[in-house]
């Protein structure tokens, strides 16, 4: 079972950040020994530009190269990633898509609506490069400037709502969909380092919210332990 990681930037990480794609690495090879795969067409980690700083530099070194694949960059979201997940889906025949997509959309490139235009462009090119596809989406989680922008937070709302009727619309018996649940306990205090990016609670949190969708729904892996 081959395993895609698409996301923005909680997904990739900062250099030296431990990501929330290794705490799921981490669950998978405890839950399925030999049994995946991780695809994708990158590897690193973000680091700012003019900042000193090695993409590969992950908490873990020993998180190893092939774990490391993902289709997630800083400042991307479904705007970017809708044009190219046919043909990384086709290239890696991946099967699982983990997503974690919105909040960047929202907060500089499209409104609720267009963004859930973009998810499901996302789905059909997904679905064209490989028939039977499988997908588990995550809502846009909880962030800083929702507390302080009543308009962001309203189209954070409403997204989180479309999201949740396309998943509806487009899942199917042989491309069955998942929406995941945001963790109830996610707290931008404890479990993020700037009021977005999980720190290593919030990693948790994040691949906990994959895992148990994947176990719960379709009976992948087994119960999240951090």
């Amino acid at each position: 079972m081959r395993f895609l990681f698409v996301g923005d930037s909680m997904t990739i990480g900062r250099a030296g950040d431990w990501t929330w794609r290794y705490r799921m690495w981490r669950h998978l090879e405890r839950v399925l020994p030999g049994g995946y795969e991780i695809v994708g067409p990158r590897d690193g980690l973000y680091v700012p530009e003019g900042e000193a700083g090695d993409p590969r530099a992950y908490a873990d070194p020993g998180f190893p190269a092939p774990a490391r694949r993902h289709l997630a960059g800083w400042g991307e979201g479904w705007l970017h990633m809708a044009p190219v997940i046919g043909e990384t889906v086709a290239a890696t025949r991946a099967d699982v898509l983990l997503v974690s997509l919105g909040l960047i959309d929202l907060g500089f490139y499209t409104d609720s609506g267009q963004t859930e235009a973009n998810v499901r462009a996302f789905l059909t090119a997904a679905r064209t490069a490989r028939p039977g596809v499988r997908a588990v989406l995550l809502p846009v989680i909880p962030n800083v400037r929702a507390g302080y922008d009543p308009a962001f937070a309203a189209e954070c709302a409403r997204f989180n709502e479309l999201l949740a009727k396309a998943v509806a619309d487009l899942d199917a018996p042989d491309a069955p969909l998942l929406l995941a649940t945001v963790p109830e306990s996610y707290d931008l205090r404890e479990d993020t380092y700037d009021g977005t990016h999980p720190g290593p609670s919030g990693e948790h949190k994040l691949a906990a919210a994959f895992a148990g969708a994947l176990h719960q729904a379709w009976g992948i892996g087994g119960p999240y332990e951090p």
